[in-house]
């Protein structure tokens, strides 16, 4: 059992704090944020392992289990609900909001805990571990156009954003313009101010990615809460990075596969490319989101794009 008892926490204004669930004990890696005001709102959960330190922290910022009204996940890969049936045993009256395609998956996460096992292998059950599922009834699907309320006629605009997963939202704040990314925009290297891709399989489409950035800059926020990790201040250029960011990886990954090389050869190139980039990210991070999945996620694309051209 961890004996880790740190609470890692920022007051972001407006009611928002940013949570960090310290995965692999390691800080700046996976962010929640609770939005406190008369309805509160927890925006992801993290992952199961993760739970223990993002309930520590909504303790210490004085919710009681009657106080959480709404759990929202943007997408359902375990980094990001992983946690949602342990948050959903601490805070009984809380409804758990998804997008469509994901909601059965977290009544039923067995298909979804047994495709991450496949992929994570042996550190599944440290990095990520066993999700519990979540009553039916208390799953709320939402679309694009559906609002979660917040309470004081404040809400969160439903925006959806495929392209890095089909059951992705974003959400928009509508009284603080804060745009919450979950992994649509990518993994924000705060410390670095880096921006990394993140393309993994199966669900990876460049096109659809570039049209989510398209309607979260239409949106014209004015912070990126990004899931890995944290506030970004300056939406506009982050949002023209992303995109940039995006097409680049995705142009690098198809000159390595067009000059007649396998994909076991792209992705020892591109873990060279992608040393110095990364080398001021957290070491779990890379499990997370590991240059072989993102580079195994455009090569996919780029087989199922050729394959449909033909």
């Amino acid at each position: 059992m961890s004996t880790d008892t740190r609470v890692v926490t920022d007051d972001l204004g407006n009611g928002v704090t940013v949570i960090d669930t310290l995965l692999g004990g390691e800080v700046g890696v996976t962010s929640a944020y609770l939005i406190n005001g008369p309805r509160p709102c927890l925006v992801e959960t993290g992952t199961a392992t993760s739970a223990p330190a993002l309930l520590r922290a909504l303790d210490s910022i004085g919710l009681s289990p009657a106080d959480l009204a709404t759990v929202v996940v943007t997408h359902i890969h375990l980094d990001h609900a992983g946690g949602v049936g342990q948050v959903a045993e601490a805070f009984p009256d809380a409804e758990i909001v998804v997008h469509p395609a994901g909601a059965r998956h977290l009544v039923d996460p067995s298909r979804l805990e047994a495709s991450a096992r496949r992929v994570f292998g042996k550190t599944f059950d440290t990095l990520l571990g066993p999700m519990l599922p979540v009553d039916a009834q208390r799953v709320v699907a939402a679309n694009d156009g559906d609002t979660v309320d917040l309470g004081g006629g404040r809400r969160l605009d439903v925006i959806n954003s495929p392209g890095h997963a089909k059951h992705h939202v974003g959400l928009v704040d509508s009284e603080t313009g804060d745009l919450y990314t979950g992994d649509a925009a990518g993994v924000y290297l705060i410390g670095s101010d880096s921006l990394l891709p993140a393309t993994p399989p199966p669900d990876f489409i460049l096109e659809e990615a570039l049209q989510s950035l398209g309607f979260f800059a239409a949106r014209q926020p004015s912070r990126l809460l990004f899931a890995h990790f944290g506030a970004a201040l300056e939406p506009d250029i982050m949002l023209e990075r992303a995109q940039s960011v995006l097409s680049h990886w995705v142009e690098d990954v198809a000159a390595v596969r067009n000059a007649g090389n396998d994909l076991d050869h792209a992705i020892a190139l591109f873990r060279s490319r992608s040393e110095q980039s990364r080398k001021s990210a957290p070491e779990v991070l890379e499990e997370l989101t590991s240059v072989d999945a993102n580079v195994s996620g455009v090569w996919r694309y780029l087989e199922q794009r050729e394959a449909a051209d033909q």
